[in-house]
């Protein structure tokens, strides 16, 4: 299938602190009419599936990513986005631009090579400790089965249905440490090869609207390489 893609850089005449979160919270305050904009239904339901809009700190600047309905959000907000709030500080919005395409997403003849550019956040209370306990080989194997659960559940919130098997293998994948909301986590950087093409700055895992689990595409002739 093909998304509509709205990509919002805004930089200030400071480098922002790698704050997406904060980043969210201030667009999802200022515009709270949107519901993509925070997935929040009201005050006490939650959105419950693949974000729309995303949010990115990337070199000290800020992307946000509309997909599809979220692309419509972002073009009626981009005019009336000229600062950025983090907690107490004010940034001003002193360039800014957009960049409006279309971009294949789903099963591929061809595998693709992605890099994480954002810390991937795989894990969460039920398989923690399944990975603790697992040596090597077994991790690998769960994070694999992990990243492909997560290509399923970001094809669904996108309305795909995945025609055939996934086929998927990680490269020089490392752990690193990260916060949500507060609370130590562990999260993953590396390289993964998959018979999927994913849009750039998208991002699968744990909570991607605040900025995890970005990747983009390192070499598109990653057929070539390997066998998965």
């Amino acid at each position: 299938m093909r998304l509509r893609l709205f990509y919002m850089h805004m930089r200030s005449d400071q480098d922002l602190p790698h704050r997406p979160d904060h980043l969210r919270g201030y667009l999802a305050r200022t515009f709270n009419e949107y519901t993509l904009l925070h997935q929040h239904i009201d005050n006490t339901r939650y959105r419950y599936r693949y974000p729309l809009v995303q949010y990115r700190i990337l070199d000290a600047a800020a992307v946000v990513i509309g997909i599809n309905e979220g692309a419509e959000v972002l073009q009626e907000i981009y005019k009336e986005t000229s600062r950025i709030r983090f907690g107490k500080k004010e940034y001003q919005i002193v360039e800014k631009s957009i960049t409006v395409e279309e971009r294949e997403f789903g099963l591929s003849e061809k595998f693709h090579l992605y890099q994480f550019v954002t810390p991937w956040i795989a894990l969460n209370q039920q398989n923690y400790p399944r990975y603790l306990e697992s040596n090597q080989n077994e991790r690998a194997e769960l994070l694999r089965n992990i990243l492909t659960s997560n290509l399923l559940s970001a094809s669904k919130g996108l309305d795909y249905q995945v025609p055939g098997r996934i086929k998927l293998d990680l490269r020089n994948i490392a752990t690193c440490q990260c916060t949500l909301k507060g609370t130590p986590m562990i999260g993953f950087t590396g390289e993964f090869l998959v018979n999927f093409k994913i849009p750039d700055l998208l991002g699968l895992g744990k909570s991607v609207s605040r900025g995890f689990g970005a990747m983009q595409c390192i070499d598109r002739t990653a057929a070539t390489e390997g066998r998965v």
